[in-house]
C-alpha cells in the first residue's frame, strides 16, 4: 500500500481538513491511474512505463513532500502522515524497479481475507497437526486460486498420484506447476 494513504484519507475527510491531504491523495490517485494502464501489460512493459511515468511522478512527490513537512507540526496528524510516507520511501519505490511487484498489498489482502473472516470459526482446530493440516490446505487452495486452477480438481489429482509420484519431482504437483494427470475425473 502507498505508505500514509489511508492517514492522508482520513485527515482529507474531516471538515474543514488541510488541502494538503487532498493533494497527497491526487498524487496517489496518479499513481493508481498509471497502474490501472498497465493491468494487462507484461512485466517488461510495465516496467518501462514506470521508468517513464511513475519514477518522475514519485521525485515530484518527494520534493512536494520535502517542502511541506517543515512546515507541519511533527504531531498532528498531517505530520505524521508525511513523516510516516517519507520514512517508507524506499520501500515505496521498490516496485518500480520490476514490473513483477505490486504497488501495495491488496492481492495479497485479498488472498488471505477468506482466512481472516473464518479464523474465529477455525479457533478451535481440535490439535496442533490439525491447525497445521488446514494451514496447509488453505496456503494449498489459495495457491491454486492464484495460479487460475480448480482447487477441488487440483486437489482430487494430486492426492490420488501423490503415492505413486517420486519424491525429487514433488515439485511437478505444485499448483503453479501442475498438469491435469491423462485421465479425466468427473464428479
Amino acid at each position: 500500500m502507498i505508505p500514509g494513504r489511508i492517514r492522508y484519507f482520513d485527515i482529507a475527510s474531516r471538515p474543514g481538513a488541510s488541502p494538503l491531504a487532498a493533494e497527497a491523495l491526487q498524487f496517489i490517485a496518479r499513481l493508481y491511474e498509471i497502474e490501472g494502464q498497465l493491468k494487462r501489460a507484461t512485466p517488461s512493459e510495465r516496467h518501462a512505463v514506470r521508468q517513464a511515468e511513475t519514477v518522475p511522478l514519485l521525485a515530484r512527490f518527494r520534493a512536494w513532500l520535502d517542502a511541506h513537512y517543515s512546515k507541519l507540526l511533527p504531531r498532528s496528524a498531517l505530520g505524521e502522515a508525511f513523516a510516516y510516507t517519507l520514512s517508507n520511501w524506499a520501500a515505496l519505490l521498490r516496485f518500480t524497479d520490476d514490473g513483477i511487484l505490486a504497488p501495495d498489498s491488496n492481492l495479497v489482502e485479498r488472498t488471505i481475507r477468506p482466512i481472516a473472516v473464518g479464523r474465529k470459526a477455525w479457533l478451535f482446530a481440535a490439535s496442533e497437526r490439525g491447525g497445521e493440516a488446514a494451514a496447509i490446505a488453505f496456503s494449498l487452495i489459495e495457491s491454486c486460486k492464484l495460479a487460475g486452477v480448480e482447487p477441488y480438481a487440483y486437489l482430487r489429482d494430486v492426492l490420488q498420484r501423490l503415492d505413486g509420484h517420486r519424491m525429487d519431482r514433488l515439485a511437478e504437483l505444485l499448483p503453479f506447476n501442475w498438469k491435469p494427470a491423462v485421465a479425466v475425473y468427473s464428479v
